[in-house]
Parts: structure tokens; sequence; C-alpha cells
């Protein structure tokens, strides 16, 4: 798709943005003739990103504000769980990340590094594993259950290490087991020398929309003193997610 093609593109969307309006009208937006407008409408309709009514007029469609929302959503809980990140860095010295599960992949979406010498290697924007980093376990294990088993059967389980689980089966079962106790971890499962622990982050709905986690070179802390840090990781999770609105049961 050239740089021209999506430039008119966008040109469409913000017009529809102001209200419904007519293929003619969509064409004079753009100085050109309505065929050329409907070019650009039938993929962005294929897509649910416009729709056109029964009367041909179009608007902006139901997936464009999904995205819209989930953007607003993930950049909106990253602001909410500032505060308590930076706290639960300061209190264990121990690297922070959150992450959101993005368009199939998990992402982190903020970070604060150890205090340590020794640290792990991530930045924001980076992609995690989806089938051993424990952010991806707690975001996975929060899907839908015919979701999870959809996402799980496309992910290619490379193994990292001799911990990494390499089946679906296993993978689906970890994830059970996450969904049930409300955490996960990564004992060595994506780099032989690194323990995590993560949490989910829930919005007012219940959702699971992000993971808190803690991440811990072996060199600092064994496995057993990263979970002995769980308690408050959990605790950071809960406070975001009752920023974010939502109320615990019972």
């Amino acid at each position: 798709m050239s740089s021209t093609t999506v430039a008119r593109a966008m040109r469409l969307l913000a017009e529809l943005a102001e209200g419904e309006r007519t293929l003619e009208q969509l064409a004079a937006v753009l100085d050109a003739h309505k065929s050329t407008a409907l070019r650009l409408l039938r993929p962005m309709e294929e897509a649910r990103v416009v729709q056109r009514d029964a009367a041909h007029r179009y608007r902006l469609g139901p997936q464009l504000f999904a995205l819209a929302g989930q953007a607003l959503e993930q950049r909106g809980v990253r602001t909410v769980a500032a505060g308590h990140l930076r706290e639960l860095n300061a209190a264990t010295g121990q690297t922070v990340h959150l992450a959101a599960y993005e368009g199939g992949e998990v992402v982190y979406i903020d970070k604060y590094d150890s205090r340590h010498p020794v640290r792990m290697y991530s930045r924001i924007g980076l992609r995690a594993a989806l089938h051993c980093a424990a952010v991806s376990k707690v975001l996975l294990a929060g899907l839908p259950l015919a979701e999870r088993r959809r996402v799980v059967a496309g992910i290619e389980l490379t193994p990292f290490t001799a911990n990494t689980l390499t089946t679906p089966e296993a993978l689906l079962a970890e994830l059970d087991r996450v969904a049930e106790r409300g955490w996960a971890r990564d004992r060595a499962e994506h780099e032989s020398f690194i323990n995590c622990v993560a949490a989910p982050v829930r919005d007012a709905t219940g959702r699971v929309v992000a993971a808190a986690s803690l991440s811990v070179p072996d060199v600092l802390l064994p496995y057993e003193g990263v979970l002995a840090l769980l308690p408050q990781l959990l605790a950071t999770a809960a406070a975001i997610s009752a920023d974010c609105g939502h109320r615990a049961a019972g």
C-alpha cells in the first residue's frame, strides 16, 4: 500500500469522524471519482473499520472503535500502574515489567530497571515469548478458554532452556494452573539464569488487561527468593486493578 493510498484512507476516516457521509461526499473530499473512493472503502468495510448502511451511507465501523479502545486502555493502565510499579521496584530493588496482549503478541509497555549491576535485557516495546514468559502466561490464562486454545495451537514452542514447555498440552495445563492460582512463574524457562513471577491486572469488568512482573537473575536471588517477593507483587497488581476500577470478590 502506497503512502498516497494510506493518506487518502486517513482523510476518509477523518471525514467520517465528523459524521455519516455518502460515497459522493467522500469522493468530493478526495477530489476524485467515486470509483477511487470505493476502492479505498471496500477493504476498510471488509475489515469493519467502516460500515455502510441500507441507504449506502458510510460511518466509522466497530473494529476502529475496538482498536481505539484497546490503545487507550493499554496506555491508560500504564499511567495508572506507574506509581505502583515504581514503589515495587524501590521496595524490592528488582526489575519490574508491565506487559499487555496486543494483536496476538505480548508486548512490554513499561519497565523499571533493577538497581543491581546485573540486569536482564528487555525494553519497552519488546515482545515476550508467548509460551514461557511469566507475563505471557498471565495474559493467555486471562483469555476465554476457546481463544486460549486457539492461540496456543498457533504458538511455535521453541525450547529456549531445558525447562521450557514444548507441547501444547503442557502449556494449556500450565495456563489452567495460572488461571486457578492467580499468578504465573517463569522458572528459568526463557533464560537459564533468570526467574520471574507475574500477576494479572484487571479492569472494572474483571478482565485481565495487563500483567505485572518481577524478574531476577539467579546470581542475585534463587527461585525461592523470587517466590518470597510474590506477596508484594500480588499486592501491587491488586492495587493497580483497584485503581482501574476492579473490585475483588469478597
